[in-house]
């Protein structure tokens, strides 16, 4: 090691530290600045100028490593006057660039206990000082940072500490880091900056700091999956408002339909335009599962995500987007809920038979819903799950709840690059290992990549347990029109069952809302429609005609690997078009505002009365809002879907009528 030089007096023995206080005499100065000369070749106000440029260096070393914890904070204090938070020189604030946020994004940090090993470093200076796995581009899908990773110590100022949040999630296992005595949960997986800042889950409706900030950067192609929340919790705060004002001025039909399309063109077209053809995300091939959940009223969700994430072989590559609908109590004027008493209602329950042998029903006040998130959450087995990130939620005031094909639009915004997008019900049991054995299948199916899996799963009833059966699936192999219902339009149901001794799984022409699991891919083919509020039946004729023509091969899953609860009307439980009834104050209102909307649908499926000519003559071309971003594919025609599936056109009737799919029952197309 270099030694030190050391200042030495004429005499040749080191000089000797001068204790006094006092000040220094001319002759002093003068021959201590002659010595420092003789050792360092320059002058006393050369070193002077020069200790002056290496504090310099070190303000500016140590300046930088604040701000850089402040990004670390993630950016949820105001820290410029317009409350946007730091936007370091090479970062548009809506755009890219490779400034310290992005290098920020590729580091990863474990704790709070190593800042000042880089204060050290820049004490130093600034010279050689790196920061290992810093970045100016965006990592390749084989970069590994596992060990590149800076701590950061804990000489945070306590006012700028904060309460636990959740670590975005990781296939391997997320940490958390401690600041004294409050927790701050960290991503370590700078691949997935979308993750920050991470959604709480709980309270409901939780605002999401900077919300307005992060909705504008999401528009400008910076989206994180807070901004999609918070622009979500925007529109359904405006639509609430909306409907308390349409509510309490006894609206018409038309004064509601165009309430909705102004708030959906205002905020959702928007998102989605910002992203079409294209996914919100980069697709991410690690296996990982999104799971959409439209849950309206739900008690069974806990236990729903209790089973999906106990016999996952991988839970911790299983992440959740889920819709929350409920009664939380009553909402005051000023967006505060009382929750006291029983301000909820039930469905129509049976309780008993008049004297002509037919039921007699009533809706009885009640307490408020259950939150299964929250039921979920609190227990110790499931909670790392939420803090992790991997439970994302949006909820709904039951006033809101639009049916469930908008509901599981709401939830496939929640996606956030899984490799995997599934789509169920809320109220389902899994099977061992569902996840990984629905990857198997999704593998076999010889049209893979571009194969959607489907079924209507087998019912359970509460008391059978929670094993579910792997038993042979069923084909989707039949449709039909009830002319009975409000607004008839094709229904589809199941057909075959495998025997057991296929070696791939069999096409069929139809996917069932309830149940799809398919590639992410999808979602950039098919988005989900923002424009078909109030439907319940309708949704699954569309998917299936939109994602066929789009080339996109159906297929039955040869095995069950879940289950459903189905649910006859004489349970009492809650329906979306009992809450419409009640807040417009007319108990058909669901069925009129779906007559309109309904023939969006009609029009794309081919309906002889749902031409445009007719829509146009009812004066509801509205409804065709952006149809050609959400309508068929170029890949197959509409008339080729239709000789698929056995469809044909019935004009004496205005409808579309459905024959025996051979084909599908015999399972002869793979």
């Amino acid at each position: 090691m270099q030694q030190r030089s050391v200042a030495k007096t004429r005499s040749g023995k080191p000089a000797a530290a001068n204790p006094a206080k006092g000040p220094t005499s001319s002759k002093q100065r003068k021959n201590r600045n002659n010595a420092i000369t003789s050792i360092t070749g320059r002058s006393g106000m050369e070193n002077t100028l020069l200790m002056f440029v290496t504090f310099m260096m070190f303000v500016i070393a140590i300046s930088f490593v604040y701000q850089f914890t402040i990004l670390l904070d993630g950016n949820n204090n105001n820290n410029n006057a317009d409350g946007t938070g730091i936007v370091p020189d090479g970062e548009n604030k809506h755009g890219h660039g490779h400034g310290p946020l992005e290098v920020m994004t590729n580091l990863r940090f474990r704790n709070m206990q190593k800042l000042q090993t880089i204060i050290e470093k820049a004490k130093g200076g600034i010279r050689g000082m790196h920061l290992p796995g810093a970045v100016s581009g965006p990592k390749t899908k084989n970069e590994n940072n596992n060990n590149n990773m800076i701590d950061i110590s804990d000489q945070i100022p306590a006012s700028r500490q904060k309460a636990p949040k959740p670590v975005a999630p990781t296939i391997n296992e997320a940490k958390a880091a401690v600041v004294g005595a409050s927790a701050v949960v960290v991503s370590t997986d700078g691949s997935q900056p979308h993750l920050d800042p991470p959604v709480p889950y709980l309270p409901i409706f939780s605002t999401i700091p900077n919300g307005e900030t992060l909705i504008q950067d999401t528009l400008n192609g910076k989206p994180t999956i807070a901004g999609i929340t918070a622009l979500l919790q925007k529109y359904m705060s405006e639509f609430h408002d909306e409907n308390m004002r349409l509510s309490q001025s006894k609206a018409s039909g038309d004064e509601i339909l165009d309430s909705f399309y102004t708030l959906a063109r205002k905020h959702l077209v928007p998102f989605d335009k910002a992203y079409r053809n294209k996914p919100v995300f980069p697709i991410r091939e690690d296996d990982s599962v999104f799971l959409s959940l439209a849950s309206f009223r739900e008690h069974l969700l806990a236990d729903t995500l209790q089973y999906a994430f106990d016999n996952a072989k991988y839970p911790e590559k299983l992440f959740i987007g889920a819709v929350v609908q409920n009664c939380f109590g009553k909402v005051n004027e000023d967006g505060s809920i009382d929750a006291s008493g029983k301000p909820c209602k039930t469905g129509r329950q049976v309780i008993g038979k008049n004297k002509k042998g037919q039921d007699q029903t009533k809706v009885s006040d009640v307490e408020i819903d259950k939150n299964g998130i929250e039921d979920f959450c609190k227990q110790d087995k499931y909670k790392k799950y939420c803090e992790s990130g991997q439970i994302r939620v949006v909820y709904v005031h039951e006033t809101e709840s639009l049916g469930p094909a908008m509901a599981r639009y709401h939830a496939s915004k929640l996606w956030g690059g899984e490799t995997y997008y599934v789509q169920t019900d809320s109220h389902l049991q899994f099977a061992v290992e569902w996840d990984e054995k629905y990857r198997d299948e999704f593998k076999a199916a010889k049209s893979t990549p571009k194969v959607v899996l489907s079924s209507y799963p087998p019912g359970f009833s509460p008391g059978n347990g929670n094993n579910v059966h792997e038993s042979p699936g069923a084909r989707l192999c039949f449709c039909e029109t009830k002319v009975e219902d409000p607004n008839p339009i094709i229904r589809i149901n199941t057909g075959s069952s495998y025997n057991g001794s296929e070696k791939y799984p069999t096409q069929i022409p139809f996917i069932a809302a309830g149940f799809f699991f398919t590639h992410a891919e999808f979602l950039v083919d098919v988005p989900f429609d923002p424009f078909i509020p109030w439907c319940f039946m309708g949704e699954e004729i569309a998917l299936s005609m939109r994602a066929w023509t789009h080339g996109w091969d159906i297929y039955a899953p040869r095995k069950n690997l879940i289950a459903h609860q189905y649910r006859p009307g004489r349970m009492g439980l809650p329906k979306f078009w009992g809450t419409v009834g009640r807040l417009y104050g007319r108990p058909g209102m669901n069925t009129k505002l779906q007559g309109s909307v309904i023939k969006r649908i009609k029009n794309m499926a081919g309906y002889p009365d749902a031409t445009l000519e007719k829509i146009r003559e009812e004066n509801i071309e509205f409804i065709m809002e952006d149809l050609e971003h959400y309508s068929l594919g170029d890949k197959r025609s509409r008339d080729d879907y239709l000789k698929f599936s056995g469809i044909s056109v019935d004009k004496k009737h205005d409808a579309l009528q459905c024959e025996r799919i051979v084909w599908c029952n015999q399972g002869t197309k793979e």
